[in-house]
């Protein structure tokens, strides 16, 4: 490991214990700042409503005002996710809603991307909707060094992932897909535990500078190009403990490290694959058969170029 990632890990890796909800408060009260968090979600009944409730009781009460808004944006679910999510207390917007202009692709950072116009915060806070016996710690661990750090500007969440009954067998794509890429390509990167959790708070005016890869390779092509933009020593991580959540199977793991891959070898060379496809097997009445998927490969750019959401600041 390089010696400047060594002491990054003692300098800008914290837990979420090291910083009391009440230190929290009062630097947001001194400072005046705005958090938003928001919630990406994709038909998740069954826990989108555990995750506001949480929030809201625990962060958006009249003694803890830690978040002003919390949006969860739905990009198209066919279950109670919408219903569910609103009845809890959240504002609920259509993926579709925002920018219509621009066409909406499916994917997890096209959801993102286009949330940045329906937030105000000054604090952006990103949190999946498929988290099972949530924290608040998830949401006040990662924005308090963002409230206490004036250089940081941008925080990810680590944990334990477990699969099933079995304790850090989680994180599949990241130990055989991100890391690799990371500590090959991006060294100054490889000290980040969950390069690709989905629990991670930004500064706005770093996340309105950097573009958006629009599917499962967001979190990688924000954390490279984050880097870059600020450094290594505007990024941090907390420790909020354990993640549980709803794992993918095997065929969409594939799919998941093809995006990423993509969107690793976009920065690597900024050229473009020679055929984005991928191609999977599964077994039917006829043996294996086929089936081959699109691999992302549209990014969104940075959203201070938007005219839409430069209108939105100026008004």
């Amino acid at each position: 490991m390089l010696e400047e990632v060594e002491r990054w890990l003692q300098e800008r890796s914290w837990s979420a214990k090291d910083r009391p909800l009440d230190l929290l408060l009062a630097e947001k009260s001194r400072q005046g700042t705005t958090v938003s968090v928001v919630l990406p979600a994709l038909d998740e009944e069954a826990t989108v409503g555990q995750i506001v409730t949480v929030i809201r009781r625990e962060l958006m009460s009249p003694s803890a005002p830690l978040v002003d808004e919390l949006v969860v944006v739905d990009s198209g679910s066919t279950d109670r996710t919408a219903e569910v999510a609103a009845a809890a207390g959240a504002r609920v917007v259509h993926r579709d809603a925002i920018l219509p202009r621009i066409p909406a692709v499916p994917g997890k950072g096209e959801v993102l991307w286009r949330s940045l116009l329906v937030t105000s915060g000054e604090i952006v806070c990103f949190v999946d909707a498929d988290l099972r016996e949530f924290s608040p710690d998830f949401v006040s661990g990662i924005v308090g060094p963002l409230l206490t750090e004036p250089d940081v500007q941008f925080v990810k969440a680590m944990y334990d992932r477990p699969l099933g009954d079995e304790a850090g067998q989680g994180g599949r794509v990241t130990e055989l897909v991100a890391r690799p890429l990371l500590n090959l390509h991006w060294p100054q990167l490889a000290g980040f535990v969950q390069p690709l959790g989905g629990e991670y708070a930004v500064r706005r005016s770093l996340l309105e500078r950097l573009p958006f890869p629009v599917g499962y390779g967001v979190e990688l092509g924000l954390l490279v190009d984050a880097l870059h933009t600020v450094g290594l020593d505007a990024l941090a991580q907390v420790d909020v403990g354990v993640r549980k959540h709803r794992h993918q199977d095997g065929r969409a793991l594939g799919r998941m490290a093809a995006a990423i891959y993509r969107t690793a070898q976009l920065r690597l060379a900024r050229g473009h694959l020679v055929r984005p496809v991928l191609t999977q097997f599964e077994r039917g009445e006829q043996g294996f058969e086929p089936r081959t998927h699109v691999v992302d490969t549209e990014e969104r750019p940075p959203m201070a170029g938007v005219a839409e959401y430069t209108e939105r600041r100026v008004a």
